[in-house]
């Protein structure tokens, strides 16, 4: 059971913190290219602003983008601006999110985001949440995997051996932390199954894209190469 309440005030802790570190910059450093292949630093400060208010629309019923071409086009052109519009921006989108998640609503309804898929309103937060977290990391300023949360790392792990449990590019996986914790996903191909063992960190970062998993330790087979999110 998701726990609404709980995310909205780590979205809350974890936007404070990306603009603790944002503040520090000045225009050089948000022209810098991020982790992102082609993206600098605004390009992720822009996304995130333009995140929060799309998952406001989520939780409003409407469409999350007006299309994918309108979302991209949003990214790019918000990407150039000074640091102190991104910073405005980012903190204004913030508020806005923050502000539809206060308003009294059913949250064991079903929302739509995009290309279709659908979800509890409950885990809304926890996206925003994984949104924040995760490119923060992306944005190379220091704050790395191993600085996340505990908590928003177990989470992201078991949430995103969810998404690629079964499915037709992944066979039988095993996944198990360095502290016993296991999560299986996969099992949708043919391949012989697999064990995957690392460092919470570790994990993640071979799940969400951001590690290639060489320092991960795997049996009864390859590594899998998972598909793009």
């Amino acid at each position: 059971m998701m726990d609404h309440a709980h995310d909205l005030g780590a979205v809350h802790e974890a936007t404070d913190r990306l603009l603790n570190e944002a503040g520090k910059w000045d225009n050089a450093a948000l022209a810098e290219p991020s982790r992102l292949p082609g993206w600098s630093r605004g390009h992720v400060l822009a996304h995130l602003s333009r995140n929060a208010d799309a998952l406001g629309n989520v939780l409003r019923g409407l469409p999350m983008y007006a299309s994918s071409e309108t979302r991209d086009a949003d990214i790019e052109t918000g990407s150039a601006r000074p640091l102190a519009e991104q910073l405005a921006d980012f903190e204004a989108s913030a508020g806005r999110f923050a502000a539809v998640a206060d308003e009294p609503a059913d949250w064991s309804r079903t929302v739509t985001l995009r290309h279709g898929v659908t979800d509890s309103a409950s885990r809304v937060p926890f996206r925003r949440l994984i949104e924040l977290e995760i490119h923060h990391v992306d944005l190379d300023t220091g704050y790395e995997l191993e600085d996340l949360p505990a908590e928003f790392t177990e989470r992201e792990i078991a949430f995103l051996t969810e998404r690629f449990s079964g499915h037709p590019e992944v066979p039988a996986t095993t996944v198990t932390a360095e502290d016993g914790r296991t999560w299986t996903t996969g099992g949708g191909s043919d391949g012989p199954a697999v064990s995957v063992r690392g460092t919470a960190a570790g994990l993640l970062g071979w799940l969400a894209g951001r590690r290639d998993g060489s320092a991960l330790t795997v049996t009864g087979g390859a590594l899998p190469a998972l598909p793009p999110l």
